[in-house]
């Protein structure tokens, strides 16, 4: 595997000479546009196929899997442009096999919406080995709030995916209430009836485990927050489910500001069977145009989680989004746009301007100009930021890599993924 930046004047054809692979594999693995439009700094994950099989008529995929002596997930994660659909046509070529040892097995959660594009989850689903419907409430009596994930989980279930289910202090209108996280911490009929609402939710459902993120929990509820995730595993893991928290990123223990002081890494991690560290977010809807997930700063929380919770416990957040600002940028008033990383290449082309990397950050950014004549910033991921940051997982001994979210295409992220390592199945 390795990855191509595109200069001026390079095609799908010259690129695909240049490393010898097929135009056509390259230019659909990578999800190019039909007439090959390319943006320069633009990145490319140039895969190297040790078998490609040309599909003859009346084969399927599970007679191709057979044939090889794979499975047909192998399929669908050696070749994204099949979408995790098993239709396929006289000519095509498919790749059975790629050159290169991967560097371990890993874990592999995404979170999704009801709402995802069902398309693009069965494009996804075959790089998980976890899904986490997003998301179940609180109410303001302490109720769990249902969610509508049916559809989510039977999909998961297809794909031999495992579902966690998502516990948070979402409330019915949509927003993270630090007065339910109270409510839940400081009385013990609430917390009491809440778990067994809990417990009812994961067998009813099927559930694997369980995800707790309770976020803007008031510093003094620090301890409190703790036991709670202490008497989830207590109670969940007889039963055999997994108890996974989130954190939020901290370099430090003593970081200040309600977002932090509840999060403590120690007593967290060792309450709980794992957690996800969410180390992403430094450039958001209502910040300063920035990088998503500088890798310095995603390099400091994850070297002070590892200074308190075995590595085997934990989950490296990684985005797969970006943001596109409106500039000049002002505090209280800009508000950016989210994309993904194939609308951040479309901007590029549709403009004619150069995607430039930054190394500190390890981020791909770049400038234009609108139809309006205003000026925009965009920060995203693309195959250079995603290798940056997934290469952690095998240098440092994590469990595995969560994805928030997967409600945006990012085709690279997990052509990369494939490459570097196998996905564990359950």
């Amino acid at each position: 595997m390795t990855i191509h930046v595109v200069t001026a004047g390079e095609s799908i054809d010259s690129i695909a000479k240049l490393y010898g692979v097929p135009p056509e594999l390259l230019s659909r693995e990578n999800q190019v546009p039909s007439d090959g439009s390319l943006a320069v700094g633009q990145t490319l994950v140039v895969l190297t196929p040790n078998q490609v099989h040309t599909v003859r008529r009346g084969e399927t995929l599970y007679i191709i899997a057979a044939q090889y002596g794979v499975d047909v997930l192998t399929l669908y994660r050696n070749n994204y442009f099949l979408h995790g659909q098993p239709m396929i046509m006289p000519g095509e070529k498919l790749i059975v096999f790629q050159e290169g040892e991967r560097l371990g097995t890993v874990g592999v959660n995404g979170y999704a919406y009801p709402f995802i594009d069902k398309g693009l989850l069965d494009s996804e689903l075959p790089y998980m080995t976890y899904l986490t419907p997003f998301t179940y409430g609180i109410s303001e009596k302490g109720e769990l709030l249902d969610l509508n994930d049916t559809a989510l989980l039977s999909a998961a279930g297809r794909y031999d995916v495992q579902g966690l289910m998502h516990l948070s202090t979402l409330t019915e209108t949509g927003g993270f209430n630090s007065e339910r996280a109270v409510l839940v911490l400081t009385d013990e009929s609430v917390q009491r009836n809440l778990i067994t609402q809990v417990k009812e939710m994961l067998q009813a459902k099927n559930f694997y485990g369980l995800d707790v993120d309770f976020e803007f929990v008031p510093g003094e509820q620090r301890q409190a927050y703790a036991d709670f995730i202490d008497r989830l595993c207590t109670e969940l893991n007889p039963l055999g489910y997994p108890v996974l928290v989130a954190l939020a990123p901290k370099a430090s223990a003593d970081q200040k500001g309600l977002l932090y002081e509840a999060h403590d890494y120690e007593l967290l991690g060792a309450a709980a069977n794992a957690v996800l560290l969410m180390t992403y977010e430094w450039g958001y809807t209502y910040g300063p145009p920035m990088a998503v997930a500088p890798l310095p700063e995603v390099e400091k929380v994850l070297s002070y989680a590892l200074s308190v919770i075995p590595s085997e416990k934990i989950f490296l957040g990684v985005p797969n989004y970006g943001y596109d600002w409106t500039l000049p940028f002002e505090q209280g008033v800009t508000k950016a746009q989210s994309i993904s990383q194939e609308q951040a290449f479309a901007l590029a082309r549709q403009y004619g301007v150069e995607i430039q990397y930054d190394e500190t950050a390890q981020a791909p950014f770049f400038h234009y100009t609108d139809a309006a004549g205003k000026m925009h910033e965009v920060w995203f991921e693309d195959a250079r930021s995603a290798e940056a940051k997934l290469r952690l997982i095998a240098e440092n001994g994590l469990q595995g890599v969560g994805f928030w979210n997967l409600m945006r295409p990012a085709p690279q992220t997990y052509l990369l993924l494939n490459a570097l390592y196998e996905i564990e199945k359950l």
